[in-house]
C-alpha cells in the first residue's frame, strides 16, 4: 500500500513537493519524495511511478471541488469558523484562483484514481482526495495554534526557521504513534537553520506534503474512526484527521491550549 502526499502550489511558477509512503505491516517509510515538482505532468509522473501497479491513496494540500466563481466554499467557512482559533483557517478557494487540483485529479483519473475522502480501514483502493495540514497538525500534535513558519509581513527568518525545527521534531515524534511513520536520515539531518529563501521554501513544502501523507496513512489505518470529512462532494469538501483529544475541544467546547 501507497500513501502520496502533495503540497500544490496554485501555479507552475512555484514549486510543488511531494512525498510518498510504503506500509510494509507496521510502520510507514518514506519511500520517494521530491520539493521540486513544477508542471502537472511532472507530479503526475511522480505519483505513477511512486504508485506503481500497487493500491494507493493521494492526500492533496489543494481545492478539488470548486464551484464556486468567487468567495469562499461553504467548507472553507465551516473549517475557519472550527478551527479559526487555533489560527487554522481557510484562504477563500474559487474559480478565479483554484482550479489546478481539479486537473491533476483529472489525470489520476485516468491513472484508476477516484475521488473519494471516505476511506474504510485498511481498504485496498486507488484514491485521491483533499486534506488541510493546518488544522491536521493541530489535532495530529495537540497543538494550541498553527506553527508559524509560512512567510508573512512580520515575520523573521529566525522565527520562521524555528517553527520549521518544532514541524520537524513533531514529524519524528511520529515514529512512537500509531501508526508509525518513519522520516529519512537525510531529512531529519538538513538544519533549518541553515536554510534561507528558495531552499527554505523547498524544505517547508517537503514537510507540508509529509504531513499530507500522513493524513492518508491515518485515515486508511484508523478508518472512519480516524478523521472526518468536512463539506460535501458537491460544494467542496476537506478531510482532517480526528483525534479524541480534538473530538474533545471542537465537541465539548474546550478552550485551546497554549503553545
Amino acid at each position: 500500500m501507497r500513501f502520496i502526499g502533495i503540497d500544490l502550489a496554485w501555479s507552475a511558477r512555484n514549486t510543488c513537493a511531494a512525498v510518498a509512503l510504503a506500509w510494509n505491516g507496521k510502520t510507514a517509510y518514506w519511500l520517494s519524495w521530491s520539493e521540486r515538482l513544477r508542471h502537472d505532468a511532472e507530479i503526475i509522473a511522480f505519483v505513477k511511478q511512486a504508485a506503481g501497479s500497487q493500491q494507493a491513496l493521494v492526500a492533496l494540500d489543494a481545492p478539488l471541488i470548486v464551484p464556486n466563481k468567487d468567495g469562499m466554499r461553504p467548507v472553507d467557512k465551516e473549517i475557519t469558523h472550527l478551527f479559526g482559533r487555533y489560527h487554522a483557517g481557510c484562504y477563500p478557494a474559487n474559480r478565479k484562483r483554484c482550479t489546478r487540483g481539479e486537473e491533476i485529479v483529472k489525470a489520476l483519473n485516468a491513472e484508476g484514481f477516484v475521488q473519494d475522502p471516505f476511506i474504510q480501514k485498511n481498504e485496498a483502493l486507488r484514491k485521491v482526495f483533499e486534506v488541510y495540514p493546518h488544522p491536521a497538525m493541530i489535532a495530529l500534535f495537540r497543538l494550541g495554534k498553527t506553527l508559524k513558519y509560512k512567510a508573512r509581513p512580520g515575520r523573521s527568518l529566525e522565527s520562521r526557521q524555528s517553527e520549521l525545527i518544532r514541524l520537524r521534531a513533531c514529524l519524528i515524534g511520529l515514529e512512537k504513534s500509531v501508526p508509525p511513520m518513519f522520516i529519512p536520515r537525510k531529512v531529519k539531518d538538513l538544519a533549518p537553520s541553515a536554510l534561507s529563501g528558495s531552499e527554505l521554501k523547498r524544505y517547508e513544502d517537503l514537510l507540508d506534503a509529509a504531513v499530507c501523507a500522513y493524513i492518508a496513512l491515518y485515515a486508511w489505518y484508523w478508518g472512519p474512526d480516524g478523521y472526518h470529512v468536512y463539506g460535501d462532494m458537491t460544494r467542496g469538501y476537506i478531510v482532517i484527521p480526528m483525534t479524541d483529544w480534538m473530538r474533545e475541544r471542537l465537541w465539548s467546547g474546550i478552550p485551546r491550549t497554549q503553545s
